[in-house]
């Protein structure tokens, strides 16, 4: 869709000056153990299973892990079963998932979902590639388009500007709905198995299969999702009454009563709830993005998590 004059550019739709003004706020990822001199010979070390590679860490066993890697101790100790990591040195790249549904293109605050994706996708990058990786990226919902994986600047700016036309034409009333099991599976089929996937997605995508999706993805990827809310999706709305505008259709709703609120809220929750829940159940890390918030705040614990394992 065409941007209308009533766009405003950065909070409506993606900036890309914004997205590539943020490589200056970019995190600085620790150094790895094997860092090599060129960044795309092996430099970084990623979670594979097998035998003869050092320990990296233990997880909750999912279905389809190899049986000779369980960790018999954590199982013992915590009455779960636990399956072992190791690692591996092997050339590395990040893979951005990011969802153009229509219901990305909402906000109350700040800016829109989708537009705050975009920002959180450009710091991901900048970080990324800062850090030795090559980058790419995966559009699902109306957009289904993909970029390569490329090192440096060029990869970080391939992505930023495929990101930018994805927003132009994310609001297609006339493509379809992709659910996000679907779109978990072309995921897979683009990502090595050194990859890091981080998807970016506000939940109302997801389907009944996304889980056993993401498991399967896990197992094959390193995968970490960015849960993108509203204020609205998390918090009462102050008592009032509220015009919501979804294409041509129009719809008034009353919220003076406390309980109109609260149960508003809960409908309003449903997308990035399911998500997590999603997440929780494969043992997939997770974290919330609030439309005002900054990537950098939200999404470095989550980095620097991944960055320890390393």
């Amino acid at each position: 869709m065409p941007a209308t004059a009533s766009d405003i550019e950065g909070i409506t739709t993606v900036s890309l000056p914004e997205l590539i003004a943020l490589r200056a706020r970019a995190g600085k990822p620790a150094a790895h153990a094997a860092r090599v001199a060129t960044p795309l010979a092996g430099g970084h070390v990623s979670a594979l299973r097998g035998r003869g590679m050092d320990y990296a860490e233990s997880r909750i066993y999912q279905a389809g892990d190899d049986a000779r890697n369980i960790d018999w101790r954590r199982t013992a100790r915590s009455g779960k079963w636990h399956t072992k990591l190791f690692e591996a040195e092997r050339e590395q790249g990040v893979l951005l998932l990011l969802d153009t549904h229509a219901t990305m293109r909402f906000g109350t605050r700040a800016r829109y979902k989708s537009v705050a994706a975009a920002r959180a996708a450009a710091w991901l990058a900048w970080t990324a590639v800062r850090g030795g990786d090559r980058v790419g990226a995966l559009g699902f919902g109306p957009v289904r388009a993909a970029v390569d994986p490329h090192a440096g600047t060029r990869g970080a700016l391939a992505v930023l500007g495929a990101v930018t036309q994805w927003d132009l034409h994310a609001g297609n009333a006339d493509a379809p709905d992709e659910p996000l099991s679907a779109a978990l599976g072309r995921a897979r089929r683009l990502a090595t198995p050194a990859s890091r996937v981080w998807l970016l997605s506000d939940g109302w995508c997801a389907d009944a299969a996304a889980a056993a999706a993401l498991a399967k993805l896990a197992r094959h990827a390193e995968v970490r999702v960015v849960a993108v809310v509203d204020e609205l999706e998390r918090e009462l709305a102050p008592a009032g009454s509220y015009l919501f505008e979804a294409g041509a259709q129009k719809r008034q709703i009353d919220l003076a009563d406390a309980a109109a609120r609260a149960q508003f809220r809960e409908q309003m929750a449903q997308g990035w709830r399911q998500l997590g829940e999603t997440c929780d159940s494969v043992g997939v890390r997770w974290a919330a993005l609030a439309t005002g918030d900054e990537p950098e705040s939200a999404l470095a614990a989550l980095w620097r998590r991944r960055i320890r394992r390393a």
